[in-house]
Formats: C-alpha cells, sequence, structure tokens
C-alpha cells in the first residue's frame, strides 16, 4: 500500500501586541504555507471573530472535498472518452455548534455542474460522478455525510 505525506506550514500572524490576553485581544489571522506555493491567508469564520476577507477552515474543507470530487471525475471521464468542457461546483457545507463550545459538520452537499461535448452521455457521466464520489480520499476521510448533486 502506498503512503503519501502532506507538509504544510501554519503561521499565526494575529498578535495586535499583548497575545492571547484576552478573547478579543487578538486576531484570528494566520497564513498556510507549502514549499513552492503561494501563502494562504487564513483566519476563523467571521461567527468567531475571523477576518471574512481570509480563508476560514470551514471553507477550505469544503473546497478540499469540492476539488477531490472534480479531480477524480474528470479524471474517470478522459478515461472512459466522456468529453468534459466546462465544470464548475457551488458546494455547501452546513456545520453545527454543540452546547459545549465545539461544532461539527452535518454534511457537505456539492454541486457540480458539468458541460458535456455530446449531452446524450449525460448518463454516463452520473455514474462517474458516484463513482468519483466513491473514490474521494477526501470524502472517505469524512464522519458526516458528503453528497452531490450534479447538473449537466
Amino acid at each position: 500500500m502506498k503512503k503519501h505525506q502532506y507538509e504544510v506550514s501554519v503561521t499565526w500572524t494575529g498578535n495586535t501586541g499583548s497575545g492571547t490576553s484576552s478573547y478579543r485581544a487578538y486576531e484570528r489571522a494566520h497564513e498556510i504555507r507549502a514549499d513552492g506555493k503561494p501563502p494562504i491567508a487564513g483566519s476563523s469564520d467571521p461567527s468567531f471573530r475571523g477576518d471574512a476577507a481570509r480563508w476560514n477552515p470551514e471553507e477550505l474543507l469544503v473546497a478540499s472535498l469540492s476539488q477531490c470530487h472534480m479531480l477524480w471525475f474528470l479524471h474517470l471521464c478522459a478515461v472512459e472518452k466522456v468529453v468534459v468542457t466546462a465544470y464548475e461546483d457551488s458546494p455547501r457545507g452546513t456545520m453545527v455548534e454543540t452546547p459545549d463550545g465545539g461544532g461539527r459538520f452535518e454534511e457537505v452537499v456539492l454541486r457540480p455542474r458539468a458541460t458535456l461535448a455530446d449531452a446524450g452521455q449525460a448518463g454516463r457521466a452520473a455514474e462517474l460522478h458516484d463513482r468519483a464520489h466513491e473514490l474521494c480520499f477526501i470524502a472517505n476521510s469524512m464522519n458526516f455525510p458528503v453528497r452531490h448533486e450534479p447538473e449537466f
């Protein structure tokens, strides 16, 4: 069995002078980096005093699920000779806060829209979405439902 490792760095950049001396004393700003790639500006969700202009972990999780599904789907379409000429997704993740102050995702719904060179292959493309879902590394790692509702 092959193993793959992924290394990134996450550096907090939100010390406004007094560190975490109080809940309101610091920013949630941070940078996510990996060798050879531009940094990603991160923060927490604005509901948790984050900066809406920066990516939050919840958005990145939903984006990761969408990316993984898309990449598998495109791969399977190429192998099966189903020509995709455009693809976009507007995924939606639902997270709930728990009474203890934590939270968890209830589900993520992927809503991919693909344009096919041959509209007659929509049925086969739908089957390939199902197969992509089965193969997605990220979706297979989640403890909540990840559904997909494709359109062609």
